[in-house]
């Protein structure tokens, strides 16, 4: 859990004075900035502002039993937050649903990181009022959490029979995350999806596709889009502040602990050959959903699923979303054209254990074309010389590095967070351009990114503004890039050469074979 801000008495939630309607925009005001139209400011009366459950950066935050979380403390949180709920219409701007009214989430795969999401949206006071996941082992902590939510173990007969609920959460593991988001999407719901947005590149193009269509409210889980470093780094950019950039290297540990063991889950390992009993209480082939048939061993579920390849994306797919993300708003990065790697050894199911990916975009207007290296499993770029002034090292865990004709940007912290030239005495000398980009005012200082990146989705819902990191035309897209690295490693590391357009590499039938697999049967998308 995040430490709770020293501040006493932090904004949270009160109609700011300085809002102007409108559509907002994610991140914090700063320097007496109005940032974003629409924007909420908050004072929590009860004194301290609830935190987010999910863990620090460095702790994943696996599967719980939703009873860790008291039916006294939840009231306590959710109370406090409420009270400042009420709003005049005028405030949010926009059409759609009054801000004053509540929305009627439910949660799909609520074990984990999808349970720390409803709680967010329980603290932001909207109602929760119907919890699917197939593991019954959760319900008793959930329906003491939320006794006022129905349950499910099968997500399609909770969307047929729920007819009242506004907006669904989806934290199932990845290789669920397509079709739940397209049927809830089609169903008329707004979707808040974890990251990576889907399992497969073709999955990802088929989530933004019905996104347009549907024209719901969408964002996907990487809250480091909230990050006020998020939009600093593309004004720096924008600025002239490195010239332009032709190159970028992009990194994360996962699934190590900062490049050591023990590792967070299992990577570059043998299908295991037992069969162990199923839990009691686990719907296995519901949580294999459209995966391919296999018996159950405790070396899938829970958790560390997202080493194998028909379940999870690994540490490009885990991390990758996070940390590639503001390089691709910053660049305005598409599509790659091509794409090279090399990594650990290739198993058939698990995800390798470490791996490089070398992607090359196209100019920009008048950005000029970049290569953008990732690097994950304990890999590092070369230190920049720059560092050496300073006599520091790499960030082992997440970093981002924008090399630029006339210098770079060293981003410390996962999603964006903590961006500086280099060396130090250039990070001083640098005048800061004024803010141009709108920051996320929607909760005060002091809100976790969490709580931020929720309330932008949930005033989407309201008043039909965008998010940062919608479906359609960003998330999706993004992912799609990112997967397609996935793919390349899978494919043997070998350049590729990527044709949007039309879906596929150009002469490489290896590579194509990866872009999506064969459902079971009784789901299609």
């Amino acid at each position: 859990m995040k430490p709770k801000p020293s501040t006493p008495r932090p904004d949270f939630l009160v109609a700011s004075p300085n809002s102007s309607g409108g559509a907002p925009v994610p991140g914090r005001s700063d320097a007496g900035v109005v940032q974003g139209c629409g924007a909420l400011h908050a004072i929590n009366a009860a004194g301290s502002l609830p935190t987010s459950t999910r863990a620090p950066r460095s702790a994943p935050v696996p599967e719980r039993d939703p009873s860790s979380l008291s039916r006294r403390a939840f009231l306590g949180t959710s109370a406090a937050v409420t009270a400042f709920m009420v709003l005049p219409r005028h405030a949010l701007g926009g059409v759609g649903t009054s801000p004053n009214e509540k929305l009627n989430i439910a949660g799909i795969g609520v074990g984990g990181q999808g349970g720390s999401d409803i709680k967010d949206c329980a603290t932001l006071g909207q109602n929760i009022v119907a919890l699917c996941d197939v593991e019954e082992a959760h319900f008793p902590g959930l329906s003491r959490a939320y006794p006022k939510a129905k349950l499910y173990t099968e997500y399609r007969e909770m969307l047929e029979k729920e007819k009242g609920i506004d907006a669904v959460v989806v934290g199932t593991p990845d290789h669920n995350h397509a079709h739940v988001s397209i049927a809830a999407m089609r169903a008329g719901k707004h979707v808040y999806c974890e990251k990576p947005l889907t399992r497969t590149v073709f999955e990802a193009r088929q989530v933004a596709k019905v996104a347009r269509e549907a024209k719901v409210a969408t964002q996907m889980g990487n809250q480091g889009m909230t990050y006020d470093g998020n939009r600093m780094m593309t004004e720096w950019i924008l600025d002239g502040a490195i010239g332009p950039v032709r190159e970028v290297h992009v990194w994360s540990d996962r699934p190590t602990h900062s490049g050591k063991l023990p590792l967070w889950w299992a990577q570059g390992i043998e299908t295991p050959r037992e069969v162990d009993q199923v839990p009691s209480t686990l719907h296995w082939d519901l949580w294999l959903g459209p995966a391919p048939f296999r018996p159950y061993n405790h070396a899938y579920a829970p958790f560390v699923w997202r080493g194998w390849w028909d379940y999870g994306t690994g540490g490009i797919g885990d991390m990758g979303i996070h940390n590639m993300a503001p390089v691709f708003s910053a660049l305005n990065l598409g599509a790659p054209e091509s794409l090279e790697g090399s990594s650990t050894p290739v198993y058939p199911d698990s995800v390798t254990a470490a791996c490089m990916v070398h992607y090359q975009f196209p100019a920009r207007g008048d950005m000029p074309p970049v290569r953008l290296n990732w690097y994950d499993g304990g890999m590092l770029p070369p230190r920049p010389e720059e560092l050496d002034e300073d006599e520091r090292h790499l960030d082992a865990e997440d970093g981002i590095i924008f090399v630029g004709d006339k210098g770079k940007i060293l981003v410390t912290g996962w999603g964006g967070r903590n961006p500086m030239l280099i060396p130090e005495s250039r990070n001083r000398a640098y005048k800061r351009p004024a803010p141009t980009l709108p920051r996320n005012t929607l909760v005060g200082p002091g809100a976790s990114e969490d709580l931020r990146h929720k309330m932008e989705w949930i005033n989407a819902c309201k008043t039909g503004s965008e998010t940062r990191s919608n479906f359609a035309n960003f998330s999706g897209p993004l992912t799609e890039a990112v997967l397609l690295g996935s793919v390349c490693i899978r494919a043997g590391g070998e350049k590729v050469f990527w044709d949007s357009e039309n879906f596929k590499f150009r002469g490489s039938p290896k590579a194509n074979d990866y872009l999506q697999y064969k459902y079971r049967d009784g789901w299609t998308l």
